[in-house]
């Protein structure tokens, strides 16, 4: 597909969205009885599910630190989460890439320190895929680990931006970033600090180019923190009602 089909004359991408516009986020925190902390995400069409376990006994001795927690991300992908139709085994290459993506940025945001010899789990479940898996992951991931009260420095939210037609675009859809000709660049932000937790590129992209497609990420990434704030502040109103 060429760029001049991703973006229309008008400057409406094949979505209808403007250059610089979101996809609709949907999110909600509480959602599994049986986790620590859940959440369940949803920005455009790409659909996740994500159960937070922990602080907890880890596993195996050999995961025990004597002066923080051990993180642990598990990622998975529904077989009906794409039109084609297939279960993806556990050494998949993807899957374990984007849980370690997942592993590095959290390691830096929660405060593992007051977690010792403990082990704190993220379960990642993609239930449906239209681009922008490894943002929507992070960011799903931070609605649990807070709702499960885990202690942060901060909230981690992720956006992908991309350069099409001479056109830096936000959050690209799955048609954008599949193709070859569209830059697709993934940025993590701790919003109160604006310290970059994750920078991850999927293709080359000028380096005269970079400063604006990494501008315009962080600025979705505070977009993204107030809808994830938004969620908190519901799931927190409905369990007071629930004890009141």
């Amino acid at each position: 597909m060429s760029r001049q089909e991703l973006l229309s004359p008008e400057g409406l991408r094949v979505d209808g969205r403007r250059a610089n516009e979101l996809r609709r986020i949907s999110c909600r925190a509480s959602v599994l009885n049986s986790a620590d902390g859940s959440s369940y995400y949803e920005q455009g069409n790409t659909k996740v599910l994500v159960a937070v376990y922990g602080p907890r006994e880890p596993r195996t001795k050999s995961l025990a630190q004597h002066d923080h927690a051990a993180v642990n991300v598990e990622f998975n992908v529904a077989p009906f989460s794409t039109s084609e139709r297939r279960k993806r085994s556990k050494g998949d290459k993807r899957l374990l890439e984007i849980a370690s993506f997942v592993k590095q940025t959290f390691e830096g945001a929660i405060q593992t320190a007051v977690y010792p010899r403990s082990q704190i789990d993220i379960y990642i479940h993609l239930l449906q895929h239209d681009g922008g898996t490894l943002e929507t992951c992070i960011n799903a991931a931070t609605l649990a680990l807070v709702d499960a009260g885990i202690s942060m420095v901060d909230y981690v939210c992720a956006c992908t931006a991309g350069f099409i037609d001479e056109t830096p675009v936000l959050d690209l859809n799955f048609v954008e970033e599949s193709s070859i000709e569209t830059p697709d660049l993934t940025v993590a932000v701790l919003p109160r600090s604006g310290n970059i937790a994750l920078l991850q590129m999927e293709s080359r992209l000028h380096s005269s180019k970079l400063e604006d497609v990494l501008e315009l990420a962080t600025e979705g990434c505070k977009h993204i923190h107030k809808k994830l704030d938004q969620a908190v502040l519901e799931a927190a109103n409905e369990l007071a009602k629930k004890l009141s």
